[in-house]
Formats: structure tokens, C-alpha cells, sequence
């Protein structure tokens, strides 16, 4: 029954809110705003649009845009002295994912000295505390995939130490404002439009079974699950679909607060592991690939038999009577989404570096590991990488 809830982010939700940037109350004076090193932002006027509408509020800005996917500490640092040799006050991050988790961490080494993996606990951080506030973050979301719009959390690999660990947990790193607008999210391609469903799908699933959960993370896990089940394969099959990618934004920010009131569970930890030796693999593509082996490893356990059921059910599957059902439920969402046959080959992970990938998703993010409903050890970690592979 018992749970702790604070999410301070204002959220402007709905198409077209991107049009009322100007009009809402700016957290500073000079923005730095932060895009993505690919074209997207810039040629669908994603860009010109945020300019624009910060310029009409007496805004100054400057833009950042060399962040990729899975982005890094180097980048990071790379961006904090951008953001303090131009005096900028607040950041405004402009894309997906990586570009917010990124913006996060921008935020905090603007405004405190040293190294990020000075401030990063787990691995090889050394787990100090920021002692200046961060600066202020508007969030504008232009994918259905992390929640990292109305979360406190952002994930930062590591190049040097193969780690990707998660950096945040300060009140402060809340975005002031989230826009989610599903006019910005047309101009996904059909693979990443899944992979990034999957991925608010796995945060909901992840929180719904975890032993973290509770009534109020319950009711907006589940909620997110079924607009998952009902609406992904549409904006998949049509990236025009207003309706669906509107759903699907709806199910990615639902995904991202309840990451907030429960957590996550080893999952995450794993594929982690995976991208950060791998690191063209796509967040979302390396949580399809162990998911049916994962969640099955607990249903076989009779973990949390009930909850399985209430997720096929949520998924679509009213019928649904028993826990394998979910895997039914899950496995016939990714055939349907063109993904169930991404193979960790095709990425280069190689099967004698299964332990070595489980050993480093414990010693990184290890604190996921006790969100598990049940105990999982390196060895179950390492069958499960097995059990996926092809």
C-alpha cells in the first residue's frame, strides 16, 4: 500500500503544444538547446519550430547536436562546456531518449566541477554528490520510447570501462516542463517506432512485477500496458496515425512516471550490459531480443503468477487465465510489429561473452536486481543471454 510520489514536471500533452512554448514561463533567459547528431530534428523543423517559439519569449539560444544513440560521458562533458563557455542558464532538450538522458547530465556538469563519473554510483563512479544545482531542463519529446521527459534519471555510457549505468535521482533533474507532442513523432521510422514501444511497454512490465510496486504504480503501469496492446502495431504499420502515436506518447510519459513511484527490474540492468559492449544496438531492439527468455525465467518460478495473467489480459488477451499467456500475448505484439526475429549476432555479441555481460549489468545497475520479484543470479542471467541468442 505504501508508496512515495513526486513528479514536478508541468506536462503539456497533445498535438500542437509545441505552439505554446512561447507562452508558458521560462526557467531562465539563454537557452542551450539540445539535439541529436542526425538530421531528423533539423530537416522536419522540429528545430526551427523551438527556435522560434523560445525567440518569441525574449529567449536567446544556442544549440548543441552532437548526441548519439546510447550517448557518452565524453559527449556529456563536451556539452556542459559548451553550455558554460556560451553563459547559458536552462537547457532545452530536443529529441528521444538519448538526448534527454544526455541533457540531464549536461545540466548537472554545467554547473559542477570535475568528471560525470565522478557524480555516477555504481561500477566505477566514485559516487559524490553534486554540490550546485543543476541547471533548469525543458523536455520536448519527439519519440513514444523512455518517459525520460518526467523522470530524474538519465543513462550515460562509458566507453572507456564498456559501462552504461544510470545517472540522476535529484529532485532537480526533473524537467521544469515536458512537451509531448504527437505531431513531432510522425517522422519515426517503422523500426524505431517499435523498438521504442517496446521500451515503454518493458518499463510498465518491469514496474508492474517488481517488488517495488504498489496501488498507485499498479494504476499507471497497467494503463500504459493496454494503450501498448491496442495502439503500437498501428503507429507501426502508420507512422501518420494521429490517434496511435498520440496513445503511444500517452503510454511512453505514463511509463516514465511509474519508473518514479516503482522500478525497474534486471532487465534493464541486462540490455544495459548488452549496448554498453555493443553500442550501435538500440536500447529497445536489446530488451526485445532477452524479453521472452526473461519473463518466462520468472513465470516458470511462479513468481508473481497473478500479475502475468492481468498483463496478457491488459495486452489484449481478455481471455487470459494463466501467466504463459503473456508470453503468448507479448511474442504474437512483437511478430506483429515486424521485430520478434532481431538476433544479438547481428550486433557482434558473441555467446562466450554471456557471464562477462551478466557480471557487468550486476556491477553497474546491481540495484535492479533487488527490485526482481525473486532472486536472479549470474548464472540464471547468463542461461537467460543463452536462451535468447541467435
Amino acid at each position: 500500500m505504501s508508496f512515495q510520489m513526486y513528479v514536478p514536471t508541468r506536462i503539456l500533452f497533445g498535438k500542437g503544444q509545441l505552439g505554446h512554448l512561447h507562452s508558458q514561463q521560462m526557467p531562465g533567459k539563454k537557452a542551450l538547446i539540445i539535439i541529436s547528431n542526425g538530421k531528423s530534428t533539423k530537416e522536419n523543423g522540429y528545430l526551427s519550430e523551438t527556435e522560434k517559439q523560445l525567440h518569441l519569449a525574449g529567449i536567446e539560444t544556442v544549440v548543441f547536436d552532437e548526441i548519439m544513440a546510447n550517448p557518452l560521458k565524453t559527449t556529456v562533458m563536451e556539452g556542459s562546456v559548451c553550455a558554460r563557455k556560451n553563459n547559458c542558464d536552462f537547457i532545452v532538450a530536443l529529441g528521444g531518449g538519448s538526448v534527454m538522458d544526455a541533457s540531464k547530465a549536461i545540466a548537472a556538469m554545467a554547473t559542477n566541477d570535475g568528471d560525470l563519473w565522478d557524480y555516477v554510483s555504481g561500477g566505477t563512479g566514485k559516487g559524490k554528490t553534486l554540490s550546485s544545482e543543476p541547471l533548469p531542463i525543458i523536455a520536448i519529446t519527439t519519440t513514444a520510447g523512455t518517459g525520460s521527459e518526467v523522470d530524474q534519471y538519465g543513462v550515460i555510457s562509458n566507453q572507456e570501462t564498456n559501462e552504461k549505468i544510470g545517472f540522476g535521482g535529484y529532485d532537480s533533474l526533473f524537467p521544469t516542463m515536458a512537451i509531448v507532442d504527437a505531431e513531432l513523432m510522425k517522422s519515426v521510422p517503422t523500426k524505431f517506432t517499435a523498438y521504442q514501444g517496446f521500451d515503454a511497454l518493458f518499463h510498465s512490465v518491469e514496474c508492474y512485477i517488481s517488488a517495488a510496486a504498489n496501488l498507485m504504480s499498479d494504476m499507471y503501469a497497467l494503463t500504459a500496458i493496454e494503450n501498448v496492446g491496442k495502439y503500437l502495431v498501428r503507429a507501426v504499420k502508420d507512422g501518420n496515425d494521429l490517434e496511435a502515436r498520440e496513445h503511444m506518447a500517452f503510454a511512453n510519459t505514463l511509463s516514465g512516471v511509474v519508473m518514479t513511484i516503482s522500478a525497474c527490474t534486471s532487465e534493464h540492468s541486462m540490455e544495459h550490459a548488452m549496448s554498453a559492449y555493443h553500442h550501435q544496438l538500440p536500447h529497445g531492439a536489446g530488451l526485445i531480443m532477452i524479453s521472452q527468455a526473461y519473463f518466462t525465467y520468472f513465470i516458470e518460478n511462479h513468481a508473481c503468477d497473478d500479475r502475468f495473467v492481468r498483463m496478457a489480459q491488459a495486452l489484449g488477451m481478455e481471455g487470459a487465465n494463466a501467466p504463459m499467456d503473456f508470453i503468448r500475448a507479448l511474442v504474437k505484439l512483437q511478430e506483429d510489429c515486424g521485430v520478434s526475429d532481431l538476433k544479438m549476432s547481428d550486433y557482434g555479441i558473441q555467446p562466450n561473452e554471456f557471464m562477462t555481460m551478466a557480471q557487468n549489468a550486476r556491477a553497474t545497475m546491481g540495484g535492479l536486481f533487488q527490485c526482481d520479484p525473486m532472486p536472479l543470479s549470474d548464472e540464471d542471467c547468463a542461461a537467460i543471454f543463452k536462451k535468447s541468442y541467435r
